[in-house]
């Protein structure tokens, strides 16, 4: 069988690829993997156990929750929260590990699991690997080695968690957001309750759109991926700005009081000198990936900041953070991660302090953003070609210097092969659309030719 772990967990339609057989092996798997791997330290393991609104989250949570306690695993359930807000209580409970069933910004036929290591921390690829291993070896025959009597894990719902997570969130902004009027898009997701919670705690004025999960209707033309509701919801509101979260809260888009959207790069780099004023921006560095935009690494090389990039997805931005001791990254889709209150990319508390920083400077989203100015950019997928020789065709290195000349240092290409399909990305920026429009075309029409 193909490797079950993606780059964020295991995904997929659930019921059909993602089964109540599936999650509780995966479960059982996982628990026996971290208890060898030494997560448990010789003492009665706990897990964290929590999901996102999706109706298929029910019957997934009783199969995870099922297979830790049969693998003698004690259990909190802590219900409907973020993923990041799981990830904080895995660490702040002490916890041995966390599960989140989720499948973020997907359409709710899909789900997700999601486990996480003591102290809130995502899995790395060797880890996963062998939690997968023990699982298809079950899968076909091998019994498991189950505990009896009162070694089988107990099972409690833990209530406390959405206030112990939204009093972490208020606790560590620097400053209030009084006189600050906000639309929340919570895209009928996690964050529903947390993230209302949170910003009227903080003190500012909130109206709230998409927070009312009936377990159907997650990302259902809202949140993080349709921005469209929330851009007029600030306008017709007359809100200093808006926030935008995806199905599991963590990422965060905004919106300034245009009803113009306001990235990932561009909140990084609103949060980026705000953390240097507070001497909080360690070794003046930003990790972002490869797909940021030219304008965001331009922009904060202006200011004196380092910007260091990563492969795409947060867990390699994470990892780079991790290793040299950074505090803050992300990528352009809204996963920022502020390593010094969170383990993984939290929207709400991205939304908090981006509120904080409106408030405290007492400039609009609009100007704050403006540091950094969005070079276009231009995304072909070429495919049916062999996306293996891209960093090996003769034809396809002289095609990429030929453009990089022609773009110089206002411009940027970027060539990627698809980790999922026989297909490549063509990424284009200049400082003129026309001019990015016509590289990436030519560089298309390279890769058809090279690859085909």
């Amino acid at each position: 069988m193909g490797r079950l772990f993606g780059t964020d967990g295991v995904r997929g339609v659930a019921n059909a690829d993602l089964t109540a057989e599936m999650a509780l092996g995966l479960s059982v798997a996982a628990a026996h993997v971290l208890a060898e791997a030494g997560t448990f330290e010789g003492h009665r393991p706990t897990a964290v156990v929590g999901r996102d609104p999706r109706a298929s989250g029910e019957f997934l949570e009783a199969a995870v929750v099922a297979g830790l306690a049969s693998a003698g695993v004690d259990v909190l359930k802590v219900g409907v929260l973020p993923t990041p807000a799981v990830a904080y209580l895995t660490a702040d409970l002490g916890a041995d590990l966390g599960v989140m069933l989720s499948a973020s910004h997907n359409a709710m036929p899909d789900n997700g699991i999601k486990f996480l290591a003591r102290g809130g921390h995502k899995l790395d690829d060797e880890l996963e690997e062998r939690i997968e291993a023990v699982y298809e070896e079950h899968r076909t025959g091998a019994p498991w080695d189950r505990p009896t009597g009162s070694g089988v894990g107990r099972v409690r719902t833990y209530e406390e968690g959405a206030e112990r997570y939204v009093s972490h969130l208020v606790g560590v902004l620097p400053n209030r957001l009084d006189g600050l009027k906000i639309v929340l898009d919570e895209a009928h997701g996690a964050a529903a309750k947390v993230s209302p919670d949170a910003f009227t705690r903080a003190g500012a004025e909130i109206v709230t759109i998409g927070a009312e999960p009936n377990g159907l209707n997650i990302n259902e033309g809202c949140g993080s991926t349709h921005l469209g509701l929330l851009k007029a919801a600030v306008v017709e509101h007359g809100a200093a700005f808006g926030i935008a979260h995806d199905g599991d809260a963590d990422r965060c888009l905004a919106v300034d009081h245009t009803g113009e959207e306001v990235d990932g790069d561009q909140i990084m780099a609103v949060l980026a000198l705000a953390m240097r004023e507070r001497s909080a921006l360690r070794s003046g560095t930003v990790v972002a990936t490869v797909m940021s935009n030219l304008g965001f690494k331009l922009a904060m090389e202006r200011e004196g900041l380092t910007v260091i990039q990563t492969g795409v997805g947060d867990r390699y931005v994470l990892e780079e953070m991790k290793e040299h001791g950074y505090t803050l990254g992300g990528e352009q889709s809204g996963h920022v991660i502020i390593l010094d209150h969170a383990t993984t990319g939290d929207g709400t508390l991205t939304g908090l302090l981006l509120a904080a920083r409106v408030a405290e400077s007492g400039r609009s989203l609009r100007e704050l953003a403006a540091v950094m100015e969005r070079l276009p950019q231009v995304l072909i997928n070429v495919p049916d070609v062999d996306r293996s020789r891209v960093g090996t065709s003769s034809e396809l290195a002289t095609a990429v210097a030929d453009a990089e000349r022609e773009l110089g240092e206002t411009g940027r290409v970027l060539l990627r092969p698809s980790g999922t399909e026989p297909l490549v990305r063509v990424m284009v920026e200049a400082a003129d659309i026309d001019q990015a429009r016509s590289v990436a075309g030519r560089l298309a029409d390279a890769v058809k030719s090279a690859l085909g």
